[in-house]
């Protein structure tokens, strides 16, 4: 668990970084058949996108959003096993003193060989 822990931390970080400088290669940190599913509303199917798709919308919303700031407000990590690890948060952006949006997030995180790397996301509009 501390281990894990501790790369979710510097995840954060990475993307506190990231916002700053524009630099998206800390945050790379996907599996192969990485994916998020993102529901807009609960009224509408979500949409999907893979890990190159997500690549590329990341590093769009990274220019767009330069210097504002992310919270990752009431995280939760559960460990499945050794290898498998889950967190739950509330993902904030902050711009101009004012909160642009609002995100539950579910990230699931694998172990491959000495690396966490993320398995999928599920991000709720609030």
């Amino acid at each position: 668990m501390n281990e894990f822990e501790r790369t979710h931390n510097q995840f954060i970080n990475d993307w506190n970084s990231a916002m700053n400088t524009g630099e998206t290669t800390a945050l790379e940190k996907m599996n192969e058949t990485y994916y998020v599913a993102f529901f807009y509303n609960s009224s509408e199917k979500p949409s999907y996108f893979t890990k190159e798709e997500s690549i590329e919308g990341m590093k769009k919303s990274i220019d767009d959003l330069r210097g504002a700031k992310k919270r990752f407000e009431n995280r939760l990590i559960r460990m499945k096993d050794e290898q498998n690890a889950v967190v739950f948060y509330e993902l904030v952006i902050d711009q101009n003193g004012e909160s642009i949006a609002r995100l539950f997030t579910i990230e699931n995180w694998i172990k491959k060989g000495a690396s966490w790397l993320l398995a999928n996301e599920i991000q709720q509009s609030i």
